[in-house]
């Protein structure tokens, strides 16, 4: 909950004031009862009323001047609206590391079925494009709603050559700013294993991410046991090390105004795409609840003005 005018608020203190001027008048009501006729006599001149009665009119009143204080105050609170009209991209790490089977059945197969899913749980208006990159990046579909479409560039999806990340960011960021689209809200959700071994710097292409308001979301996928197969300079294989490198790709989000998020497994993939498709989908907005508290205001002064007139025969 918030305050759209906090400094109304001041005038709550005011209320500890009044009931202290409602506790003075009430002790010199008794004391000058007293002074009118003998304790024995008092109970036919001043009958007892129940206390609860006496106060409560004014209890009503005390409360419903808070509540029209802070309805002054305007106050707001922040809720999650769905994004109708929004465009993602999904750029995906195709280079030749995305074949490690350290998530099974392999990180690029994981990839495609964790991506069909994201489709599948982001509204249908939502305009989704797939970008792959390896040492450049392929926009391989725009931003759409056709899914049928946006799943097949998904199945295209082929691993081979090395990583520029800062190049996929550059090309997602024109994928969802091009024409018609430059108002709209804008994300995008780059997943990758490694670091950045071709093209622009990340960090930079992060931050100019951040001035066209369009922030990265990374996943980093993959453990530290990765391992793929390349062939040797004088001929044969060797097995290659490739573990993640989750610290990159956070910098890259942070930089942005995105997220990181990390996956050592297929299922641990499902989840944060899961995540990532609730959170892109809506977005945080913050609406006025003026008039609920100053409905309650005017109710609980209604309702101690009805309780006065019944019991005492006056307004208040």
């Amino acid at each position: 909950m918030s305050f759209a005018e906090p400094l109304m608020l001041l005038a709550l203190l005011a209320l500890p004031l009044l009931a202290a001027l409602y506790i003075r008048h009430e002790r010199r009501r008794r004391a000058g009862a007293s002074a009118f006729a003998a304790p024995a006599l008092m109970p036919s001149v001043a009958p007892e009323r129940p206390s609860w009665r006496r106060h409560a009119p004014m209890l009503a009143v005390a409360l419903a001047l808070a509540a029209l204080i802070l309805a002054a105050a305007r106050p707001q609170r922040t809720v999650a609206v769905p994004v109708e009209r929004a465009s993602i991209v999904l750029a995906t790490d195709v280079s030749g590391s995305m074949t490690a089977t350290d998530v099974r059945p392999n990180r690029l197969v994981a990839v495609k079925r964790a991506a069909r899913r994201f489709t599948e749980q982001t509204p249908a208006r939502v305009r989704l494009g797939i970008l792959a990159f390896n040492h450049r990046p392929r926009l391989l579909q725009s931003p759409t709603t056709d899914r049928e479409a946006v799943h097949a560039a998904i199945d295209s999806l082929e691993p081979s050559g090395s990583t520029a990340i800062g190049d996929a960011i550059d090309a997602g960021v024109a994928a969802v700013r091009g024409p018609g689209h430059r108002r709209t809200p804008a994300a995008i959700v780059l997943l990758s294993d490694g670091t950045s071994a071709r093209g622009g710097d990340p960090m930079v292409a992060a931050r100019a991410a951040r001035r066209a308001r369009v922030p990265v979301y990374t996943v980093t996928l993959g453990t530290d046991a990765g391992t793929i197969t390349v062939p040797r300079a004088g001929g044969g294989e060797e097995v290659r090390p490739v573990p993640p490198d989750p610290n990159s790709l956070a910098r890259i989000a942070r930089a942005s105004g995105g997220e990181a998020f990390t996956a050592e497994t297929a299922s641990g993939l499902s989840s944060v795409y899961e995540k990532l498709g609730s959170q892109l989908a809506h977005r945080d907005e913050r609406r006025q609840v003026t008039s609920a508290f100053a409905g309650g205001g005017l109710l609980l002064l209604l309702a101690g003005a009805g309780m006065s007139l019944r019991w005492f025969g006056r307004i208040i």
